[in-house]
Parts: C-alpha cells; sequence; structure tokens
C-alpha cells in the first residue's frame, strides 16, 4: 500500500485505481498515532468517498510495522490537548466508516491500539496478520474505551471477552482476533499486503447496489446500539478526561512508568 507518488508525503497517503481507494495512516515512527489532522483527513476522504463513482471500496492501512497505536498521547501536555474535540472528530471517523455505501476494509500487520483498534473494527472487513495485536488500552491510561469500541467489539466477541479487553487492557493476537470473530481473515504477515489486495480487489468487482444492501443491513442488524454508545463513550470519556488518573495515566505514558491511580 503505497503512495502513488503524484503527492509529498502526508500523514495520510491517499490513492485510486480500478475502484479501490487506499488511504494509509503515515507516522510510521510513531506508529501511526492518530492525530487531529489524520483523523479530520481520514473522516473527510471517507465522506466524500459516497459521491465518487470511482470509488468502489476503501482499503486503509498503516505504513510501516503498525496499523495505528491510538491516539497521540506524546508529549506532557496530551492532558490538556484532549478532549471533547478529540471524542467528537474520533465519532466523525467512525460514523463514517459505517455509514459509507462501499465496503471499507481494514490490512492490519502490528499493532492497532486506542481508538486505532476502534477503527479497524468498525470496517466491514478485517484482514489481520498474524503479527497483529488488537489492544483497548485505554484502562492503562485511567480512560475508558471510544470510538464505538464499548458496541462493536461485544457485537463481535460478546460481553465476557469484550470486558476482559476493556477492563484488562489485554492484547489480543492476529490468531486470537480471528478465533474470537474479532476479524475476518487471518495471514500471515508476508502475506498481509497481497490478500488485502485480493479482496478489494474482489469487492471491486461486485455489485455496488447488492454490497450497499447487505452491508446496511448486516450493520442495522449487529451495531444497533453503535450510536448510542458513541453518546454514552462521549459523556463518560469527557468526563474521565478530567480526572487526576487520566492526567497521571497520560504523565505516567510519556514518563515510560507505571501509573498510581488513586481513583480521583
Amino acid at each position: 500500500m503505497a503512495h502513488d507518488g503524484s503527492e509529498p508525503a502526508t500523514d495520510l497517503l491517499v490513492s485510486c485505481t480500478d475502484g479501490v481507494l487506499r488511504l494509509t495512516m503515515n507516522r510510521p515512527a510513531a506508529l501511526n498515532a492518530m492525530t487531529d489532522a489524520m483523523n479530520d483527513a481520514l473522516a473527510t476522504e471517507l465522506e466524500g468517498a459516497v459521491a465518487r463513482e470511482d470509488v468502489r471500496v476503501v482499503l486503509l492501512g498503516g505504513s510501516g510495522g503498525a496499523f495505528c497505536a491510538g491516539a497521540d498521547i506524546g508529549g506532557t501536555d496530551a492532558h490538556e490537548r484532549l478532549d471533547h474535540r478529540a471524542l467528537d472528530r474520533a465519532n466523525r471517523l467512525v460514523r463514517a466508516v459505517v455509514a459509507l455505501d462501499k465496503p471499507v476494509v481494514a490490512a492490519v500487520g502490528g499493532v492497532a491500539a486506542g481508538v486505532g483498534c476502534s477503527l479497524a473494527l468498525a470496517c466491514d472487513l478485517v484482514v489481520a496478520a498474524r503479527s497483529a495485536r488488537f489492544l483497548l488500552a485505554f484502562a492503562r491510561i485511567g480512560l475508558m474505551p471510544d470510538g464505538g469500541a464499548s458496541a462493536t467489539v461485544a457485537a463481535s466477541v460478546g460481553r465476557a471477552r469484550a470486558m476482559r479487553m476493556a477492563l484488562l487492557a489485554e492484547p489480543l493476537s492476529g490468531e486470537e482476533a480471528h478465533a474470537a470473530g474479532l476479524v475476518s481473515h487471518l495471514v500471515d504477515d508476508e502475506a498481509l499486503a497481497e490478500t488485502a489486495e485480493d479482496v478489494v480487489r474482489r469487492l471491486a468487482a461486485g455489485p455496488p447496489l447488492a454490497l450497499a444492501a447487505t452491508k446496511r443491513a448486516v450493520n442495522a442488524a449487529t451495531l444497533v446500539e453503535l450510536d448510542p454508545a458513541l453518546e454514552r463513550e462521549r459523556s463518560g470519556q469527557s468526563l474521565l478526561l478530567r480526572t487526576d488518573d487520566a492526567a497521571e495515566g497520560m504523565r505516567a505514558f510519556s514518563e515510560r512508568r507505571r501509573p498510581e491511580f488513586r481513583g480521583h
């Protein structure tokens, strides 16, 4: 999944050929951690794809050895930077994936954590490499899952496994995620790009009206709680972001130490 070279390198690489819109998060040194600009650019591309006749399917991936490590909480000012606007951005992005009347495929190698995990699991199909790690890491920094993960994970793997991922922040490997029904495809690392391309080629050659109707029907049956979940997450996360525990969690992350949570 390489950029077509027509534009200078940016945090989001965009190309479209043969009916496939390829969106590649491009901050490999930061494991493609999500910035505000990257989030907005992704959402804009997905929203714009609705009206594009040259787009039949979207392929979402990350450059380097990761999909997306979650929100960019590096630096000492992360607690001040993250607020309800960051939640609104994440919700906009997830809604754009789900609402798009064309299939969205995630190719996941390496880490998909935090909102990166939420984004991957909002996609219609997920091609995961064995090296993939799906991690709802929010509890590690004093926060709760957002980006719709409280709905999409439970819809895929059930309440018990969703609670384990969310409360204990335990990662699932690619193999575990596939066995649990969290992802649709599991491949060896070296086959990730080829398999993802094969999947999107098949979708691009498929009947677009039937695929759109199928996506709507399956999502209506399985993600009925998505919009309420996004609102609950926004409300809960907005409160948690103002706590001492969240500030401590982000400081500890930046300082590479274990946080000391006090329930304040």
